[in-house]
């Protein structure tokens, strides 16, 4: 206030409170890059509509042409639940073995120097660049009785190729990746100081693993094998070649959807595929929710 009793305009500038926008809506205005949150939007949801939603809709839908009794019967099939049971039984168990092999891998390209590093570090990616049908080709040249891996496991009473052995070797081929992929970031960034203190607090190279490292890495680890085990369900052109694609022996899930679709009975196919998703959905929510208790368990 000045001598007159008068409020200046700075003093009255100052005394306004000023206004600011709601906590609850600075994150719309923020400056971006992107061309605005409306059309970002819209363009987000219109992708995932057209390429995600609207397939598996379609795939929801199209069994039920046959009826709810239809659609069991053709779930029901002994072909098929033999079919679903190698499928999802040996995609599991060569997910959970790429877990331990992984994670050695990325170990080793992480916390080594030797020579041809880089040469081993650029083969891990090798199963996503090579076309699946030349990687069954592949494999079932070295694994088929007549081939060179092949024909030292025949000489000791071991079948390789087509059979579902063959489909284990192919899956390992495919998922490893995944694990190894997943599982190198997290090595890379994990202090080393943390696992010094433990060791200058004397815990063993067992116990500054399991205690140290496990819990930091464990969530990467889980969802590396999560990737291998959906990429495995399914895998068609790695795996055609080396199954041998006996009925009831041999035969792989998406290969009964192919025959299916050859026969003109789509919503058969439709059908064993839509199973297929469900039990596939139902796994991964199951690792995401077991990801969920370790991050929540190392927090606490």
């Amino acid at each position: 206030m000045t001598a007159q009793g008068v409020i200046s305009p700075r003093a009255s500038a100052r005394a306004l409170p000023i206004e600011r926008p709601a906590p609850r809506l600075t994150r719309w205005i923020q400056p971006s890059i992107l061309p605005g949150f409306p059309l970002a939007l819209g363009v987000t949801l219109a992708y995932l509509g057209l390429i995600v939603v609207l397939p598996l809709t379609a795939l929801a839908l199209r069994p039920w042409e046959l009826g709810l009794g239809g659609v069991w019967r053709s779930l029901t099939e002994e072909r098929v639940l033999d079919a679903l049971k190698l499928t999802f039984g040996v995609s599991a168990l060569a997910a959970l073995i790429n877990a331990p092999l992984g994670l050695l891998l990325a170990w080793v390209l992480v916390r080594y120097e030797f020579p041809g590093r880089r040469v081993l570090d650029a083969l891990v990616d090798l199963p996503f660049a090579l076309p699946t049908a030349v990687a069954g080709i592949a494999l079932t040249a070295l694994y088929a009785p007549t081939g060179p891996l092949g024909a030292i496991a025949a000489k000791v009473g071991i079948k390789t190729a087509y059979t579902p052995l063959g489909i284990f070797i192919a899956l390992l081929f495919i998922g490893l990746p995944f694990v190894v992929r997943q599982v190198q970031p997290m090595l890379i960034d994990f202090d080393q100081e943390v696992e010094e203190a433990a060791k200058t607090l004397g815990a063993t190279p067992l116990q500054r693993f399991v205690r140290v490292m496990m819990p930091a890495i464990a969530p990467a680890l889980l969802s590396g094998v999560g990737l291998a085990f959906a990429r495995a369900v399914g895998e068609y052109g790695s795996v055609i070649f080396i199954a041998g694609n006996m009925p009831y022996v041999s035969e792989i899930a998406p290969l009964i959807v192919v025959i299916r679709l050859e026969q003109f009975d789509y919503a058969g196919a439709a059908a064993v595929g839509l199973a297929m998703v469900v039990i596939s959905f139902g796994s991964l929510l199951l690792i995401n929710a077991a990801q969920v208790a370790l991050g929540a368990r190392r927090q606490a």
